[in-house]
């Protein structure tokens, strides 16, 4: 155990050096973030997180789990130079590289939110709307839909169905086409438990 804390604390303090040396003033519109002396600020599902070349806190100014760390490390590191306006609505499959990670964020993520507000659709639309959620009046054959944003140029999109006579509760979570140049399949993962946790904890 100890082994594996030490690694985890070695890719931590690798992602915050190669943080240190880049300047992210200038890319404070393409990531939606904000320089504030020594510190970047990322909102993540609506929460200020603080970046420094030392550490990473949360709103509270406690270190958040690692998983949150990496997403946000990786949302820094990958910045695009020049960033696509393809805003297209895809699923994951949809980007590449993510065949091994598919089922994965079929079970461990659309279908537990989808259970989680089966028979209780108008309550899951506040919690929704607890974390930023808005109706985007998008043309989807859907019961709901949802926009929320993660992170600032990571918006994801929740269409949902209520179950009915013949079919279980639907959900499904999609990204816009420009996601992959700010987080790679793994992140976009991680980015969808967190979603599936944080509904668990509103609803």
């Amino acid at each position: 155990m100890a082994a594996k804390s030490s690694v985890f604390d070695e890719t931590y303090n690798q992602y915050l050096a190669q943080i240190a040396q880049i300047d992210f003033k200038p890319k404070e519109e393409i990531l939606g973030i904000k320089v504030e002396g020594n510190e970047i600020v990322i909102p993540f599902f609506g929460r200020p997180y603080r970046v420094s070349t030392k550490k990473i806190v949360n709103p509270s100014g406690k270190q958040p789990p690692l998983t949150t760390s990496v997403v946000l490390c990786k949302y820094l590191l990958l910045c695009p130079q020049v960033p696509s306006l393809d805003k297209e609505w895809v699923s994951y499959r949809d980007f590449k590289d993510t065949a091994p990670l598919i089922g994965k964020f079929i079970n461990h993520i659309e279908r537990p939110i989808a259970q989680n507000f089966t028979g209780r659709l108008d309550e899951f639309d506040a919690a929704l709307r607890a974390l930023g959620g808005k109706n985007p009046d998008l043309d989807f054959s859907y019961q709901l839909i949802m926009k929320l944003f993660p992170l600032p140029k990571v918006p994801v999109l929740l269409l949902c169905d209520d179950a009915d006579d013949e079919f279980p509760a639907q959900c499904k979570v999609l990204f816009e086409k420009r996601a992959e140049q700010y987080l790679d399949p793994e992140c976009l993962t991680i980015v969808g438990m967190h979603l599936a946790d944080y509904l668990k904890i509103e609803f």
